[in-house]
């Protein structure tokens, strides 16, 4: 992925205001439900001989509805954000990628850096990732994040840490790591990963299988946390009611994922992810414990050299299909259900930000499959995570623009 460097953030940080932006901040952009809009159902497939295993899983109806969408900048001027979580005051926590968490309040000022964040290993795909807080953070102020760990001469690695922020959200106290991905790998690859807590109170962490061509065959190996869902206790440790995989490690969920940047604890309160794929292969799984995903041995897609993957087949006994998937791809990053009041014919889609495509991308679901798609604000820029507010807007993170933006309804 490209990283921006921007001299200002070198130095000493100004605040920014919406205020001061108003006049700029707004427009207006219709949804899907046009011609335009279609055209991403007629782009020819990456893998052209490949056919889906059931009808819908992938090219579904494209939605047609005459919602106007109205963007407004928050805040800007971020580099690579990549992880974003609601507080309870209505400001949020950002992590951004080359190692720095802040602070948005709601009046749209940026705080400094907040202190206390370990060492990342900010070089291509690494740095710090995702960032998580549960409903008691009011009284507890703790933090969960993820980042990509140095590891000295084995190379690095994901990485999950907690803390607790300070009154005044300068800094974090009680700062430990409670879970460390192994084997750790010289790749700059491939580290996953989004944070999501389930209803008992377990915290997912997605991995990435370091995308080199040795590493990835591990995420078939159940001794390693390479290309895994992992579900712990908050405080570290296999969560209690994991599956028992023979020689597997005790905090592996589901195994056989390439690189997961997007989840989401869905309606059902199930956990839904979003894979990044090869060329012309993200995919949308439901993941079940101890289920195996496929990865290398059955893909959607091809290298990006044209190339198959491994013997170019899309299925296998005893692997599981994804429910959808995407040819060619949307470089899926950050989701949610929608569940919020402002756009409440969306309840219960799925909201992804998409990267290569560059737009917010919208599932809906009929009886556990998907049932129609829509993208909207297209050539926003790159979207990297994507929230409900309480208020229910939809608040996005670009990974380009460096911005933080508020979607709320137009019409």
């Amino acid at each position: 992925m490209r990283s921006i460097n921007r001299e200002s953030l070198s130095g000493h940080r100004q605040s920014w205001s919406i205020a001061s932006r108003a006049a700029i901040a707004s427009i207006f952009i219709a949804a899907a439900g046009n011609a335009r809009a279609q055209d991403f159902n007629l782009a020819p497939p990456n893998a052209a001989d490949q056919r889906p295993a059931f009808p819908g899983q992938t090219r579904a109806p494209v939605i047609n509805d005459s919602i106007q969408l109205i963007s407004t900048v928050v805040a800007e001027g971020l580099e690579n954000p990549w992880g974003i979580a609601e507080l309870p005051d209505g400001g949020w926590l950002v992590t951004e990628r080359p190692g720095r968490m802040r602070l948005v309040r709601s009046d749209g000022t940026v705080s400094e850096p907040i202190q206390g964040v370990p060492e990342v290993v900010a070089r291509g795909q690494g740095g710090l990732l995702d960032v998580a807080v549960r409903d008691d953070f009011e009284e507890s102020r703790r933090v969960w994040w993820s980042f990509s760990q140095p590891r000295g001469a084995e190379g690095n690695a994901t990485a999950v840490a907690t803390g607790v922020l300070s009154a005044d959200g300068a800094a974090l106290g009680d700062v430990r790591v409670v879970f460390q991905q192994q084997p750790a790998w010289r790749s700059n690859n491939h580290f996953g990963s989004r944070l999501v807590f389930d209803r008992d109170g377990a915290l997912f962490v997605t991995t990435g299988e370091r995308s080199q061509r040795r590493p990835r065959q591990l995420a078939q190996d159940v001794g390693t946390h390479l290309g895994k869902i992992i579900r712990i206790n908050p405080d570290g440790g296999a969560a209690p009611g994991n599956p028992q995989l023979e020689g597997g490690l005790p905090e592996i969920w589901s195994f056989g994922h390439r690189n997961v940047q997007a989840a989401a604890l869905g309606p059902d309160g199930a956990l839904w992810t979003i894979e990044h794929g090869p060329r012309g292969g993200d995919e949308l799984n439901r993941p079940e414990p101890g289920k195996n995903y496929g990865w290398p041995i059955i893909t959607y897609g091809e290298n990006y050299s044209g190339a198959p993957i491994g013997e170019g087949i899309t299925a296998r006994d005893g692997m599981e299909q994804p429910i959808y998937y995407w040819d060619p791809v949307i470089a899926p990053s950050g989701m949610a259900f929608y569940d919020g009041s402002m756009f409440p014919e969306w309840r219960g889609s799925i909201l992804v930000g998409g990267l290569s495509s560059r737009s917010l991308v919208r599932l809906t679901l009929s009886a556990g499959r998907v049932a129609g798609e829509a993208r909207y604000l297209e050539g926003t820029g790159r979207i990297r995570d994507v929230a409900v507010a309480r208020d229910g807007s939809i608040v996005l993170l670009t990974d380009d623009g460096g911005q933080v933006l508020r979607v709320t309804r137009g019409n």
